[in-house]
């Protein structure tokens, strides 16, 4: 049969060549994607404009999979520098780039990723709106929110983040329940301005099934946004936060009824204990479908290194059913990222995403671990680097420190736990001063 969506297709026992690659990169049967993709518990982002792109599935039984965030701004043009951020993303594994350039061309950078880069490319398209219309905020119409998200799909993005819970009775919400960082993601607090200065609904909540109609012509998943996301610990599980995650489990299900593939986005700063208790909430609101959050970042006092408080609420907040983590690096909070910047910020991620997998049990994920253990009782130090989450960072710093001892590390040397208990087991003697 035809189908126009992947989701569609899925519903109609039809196994699609986008679900027979994702399948192969987790290991699993065609037929088992399928009927997660059929439930809405799993999506394969893929326009139909996106040529290049190497397919992958999000989904909480699946592995966990990694954005990156980045794009040119105001005080940060360099596009050549974004492009050499994406190529490095990739290469270090990143299933997802999210384009959130607010400066410059925008429209060249979007299409030069949906060209070349073969990770799904994401967008928030009311950022791109205030760029390219270059007018004041108020002046910004309906019709115009709407065409901007038509743009974007006809450039190739896979998903786009979509402030469609940011309503006039959301906002009503956030105001009587007063905040102490108000409102921190930017698409939301542009809708919740326009929706103030002019007294009109949020565009991309009215008109909504025109939203889907777009975005089942090029089957673009929908990733819909969390304008309302805590960013403070003070601000967590609040009445705002859930009572735009209650909107947005209702606008799941008419986007599933026009099978337009979805995804939930989540919170962004929130305590150690409070995180399990969200993804249940999420599952149970949005009907399973996949969640994306941003970190979540687990306490407010570490700039500079909110790489490592992302990785640790993220971590947890995968092993509990986030299926999507965005990466944060270093730089989160106090600039625009650099190359560095973004590497940190992966292999966070990946560290996060990869200690999730193992937890719940993810096909192969233990047995990476296990070859690295064996790897480490042999003292095979190439082997070691081979199956390293960054082999480039362990052999410089292995490098940067030799040893005596070819068979140790510079930390131990002949103290080395484990050569002395190779050798005691061997049945060989060991004598550790005069060696």
């Amino acid at each position: 049969m035809t189908y126009v969506t992947q989701m569609e297709a899925a519903r109609n026992s039809v196994i699609t060549k986008e679900m027979e690659a994702a399948a192969a990169k987790e290991g699993i049967a065609p037929a088992e994607l399928m009927r997660q993709m059929a439930e809405g518990r799993a999506i394969i982002p893929c326009n139909k404009r996106h040529a290049c792109i190497s397919p992958s599935a999000v989904g909480a039984a699946l592995k966990t999979k990694i954005n990156v965030n980045l794009g040119t701004s105001r005080d940060m043009t360099d596009m050549e520098m974004e492009f050499e951020k994406v190529k490095s993303a990739v290469d270090m594994g990143a299933e997802a780039i999210m384009d959130l350039s607010s400066f410059g061309d925008t429209r060249k950078f979007r299409r030069y990723l949906t060209e070349n880069c073969p990770a799904m490319i994401g967008t928030v398209p009311i950022y791109d709106a205030v760029v390219y219309y270059h007018k004041p905020l108020a002046q910004i119409t309906t019709d115009e929110w709407i065409d901007i998200v038509r743009m974007h799909a006809e450039d190739g993005v896979d998903f786009m983040t979509i402030h469609c819970g940011m309503n006039r009775d959301n906002a009503a919400k956030f105001k009587r329940n007063k905040r102490l960082t108000n409102i921190v993601s930017r698409g939301g607090s542009i809708m919740f301005a326009w929706m103030e200065m002019t007294g009109k609904e949020n565009p991309f909540f009215e008109r909504f099934d025109e939203i889907l109609e777009i975005c089942r012509e090029y089957d673009v998943t929908l990733s819909l946004g969390d304008a309302c996301r805590p960013g403070c610990l003070a601000d967590a599980t609040d009445a705002p936060q859930i009572g735009e995650l209650i909107t947005l489990g209702e606008l799941t299900k008419r986007a599933w009824a026009r099978d337009v593939q979805i995804m939930i986005e989540g919170p962004g700063h929130m305590p150690l204990n409070q995180i399990a208790a969200n993804m249940e909430i999420e599952k149970t609101l949005c009907h399973g479908a996949p969640f994306y959050v941003l970190g979540p970042i687990v306490t407010d006092v570490a700039p500079g290194y909110d790489h490592i408080t992302s990785a640790i609420g993220g971590a947890i907040a995968a092993s509990h059913g986030a299926a999507f983590l965005c990466y944060v690096t270093p730089a989160e909070h106090l600039r625009l990222p650099d190359v560095n910047d973004v590497k940190e910020g992966i292999i966070a991620a990946r560290i996060a995403a990869h200690a999730a997998d193992i937890a719940k049990g993810v096909p192969g994920a233990a047995e990476w671990d296990y070859k690295m253990s064996e790897a480490r009782k042999r003292l095979d130090w190439e082997g070691m680097f081979a199956l390293a989450m960054d082999p480039e960072k362990a052999r410089r710093y292995r490098a940067e420190s030799k040893p005596e001892k070819e068979d140790t590390c510079s930390m131990c040397g002949n103290f080395c736990a484990v050569k002395n208990t190779n050798r005691i087991l061997d049945g060989e003697i060991v004598s550790i001063f005069d060696e």
